[in-house]
């Protein structure tokens, strides 16, 4: 079983990771505005995120690659947290109002421990 969620994991970290490069607009427009550089910043996590896939499939690597995709998620929460600081009711996207702002961070927490739950498990 731990293996499927290692395995699961690295395929929804390649997949984004190459979002990022596919649809750079999307990813673009989650990077708060005071951060700048919003085009090489998701260059450089989809970048990242394939590098912490391929780190998470291989079993030796597992481990490491569990905890460097919980950290890298949890440096995403300041995009989420910046959402929710930003969401307001009138919004016209539901991600831009409170209720998504929180399902994003709920969301995001989630991902960060299925990558906690794979860097713990026995290989």
């Amino acid at each position: 079983m731990h293996a499927i969620a290692a395995v699961a994991l690295a395929v929804f970290l390649m997949a984004v990771g190459v979002l990022h490069w596919v649809v750079p607009g999307y990813f673009r427009s989650l990077v708060p505005p005071w951060l700048g550089a919003a085009a090489l910043l998701v260059a450089v996590s989809g970048a990242v995120e394939a590098g912490v896939a391929v780190l998470v499939l291989v079993p030796r690597t597992r481990a490491a690659g569990g905890w460097a995709a919980a950290g890298l998620i949890t440096v995403y929460l300041v995009s989420h947290l910046d959402a929710l600081r930003r969401a307001h009711p009138t919004r016209p996207g539901v991600l831009e109002r409170p209720a998504g702002a929180v399902a994003r961070l709920v969301v995001n927490l989630g991902y960060v421990a299925w990558a906690v739950v794979v860097a713990r498990a026995p290989v």
